[in-house]
């Protein structure tokens, strides 16, 4: 069966760097568009960024947009999230996210999820 494993969640001080990765299995990766979603206490989950079946292209959230990168690499069915200059309110839990076809930030266009990943920034 399909698995989206997310690793690399942690607490980091504001200003500081975290790299998120998203292990894939049980789906042809080369064929699924993946995305990253994030959902903080209390609040819906909302898009972060994502990123087509063959890298090429991405799409960001205004609000991570400068300090966030996603990528992939194929060879290893695993995607990432390299965020930078983290702040408080990026503390949530983060959630990889696959979908056929073209890239899409509704939530309800993804068809498999992980189980997320805490992320925390203390001021």
């Amino acid at each position: 069966q399909v698995q989206l494993v997310e690793s690399g969640g942690g607490l980091v001080q504001a200003g500081g760097s975290l790299r998120l990765s998203c292990a894939a299995s049980g789906l042809t990766f080369t064929t699924y568009a993946m995305g990253w979603f994030r959902q903080a206490p209390g609040k819906e989950r909302e898009f972060v960024a994502t990123i087509t079946a063959s890298g090429g292209n991405t799409l960001y959230a205004d609000s991570v947009k400068g300090r966030f990168t996603i990528s992939r690499d194929n060879a290893k069915n695993t995607m990432y999230l390299q965020m930078n200059t983290l702040r408080p309110e990026d503390t949530a839990v983060y959630y990889c996210a696959g979908k056929r076809g073209a890239v899409n930030p509704l939530r309800r266009s993804y068809d498999y999820w992980g189980q997320g990943t805490q992320v925390t920034i203390s001021s």
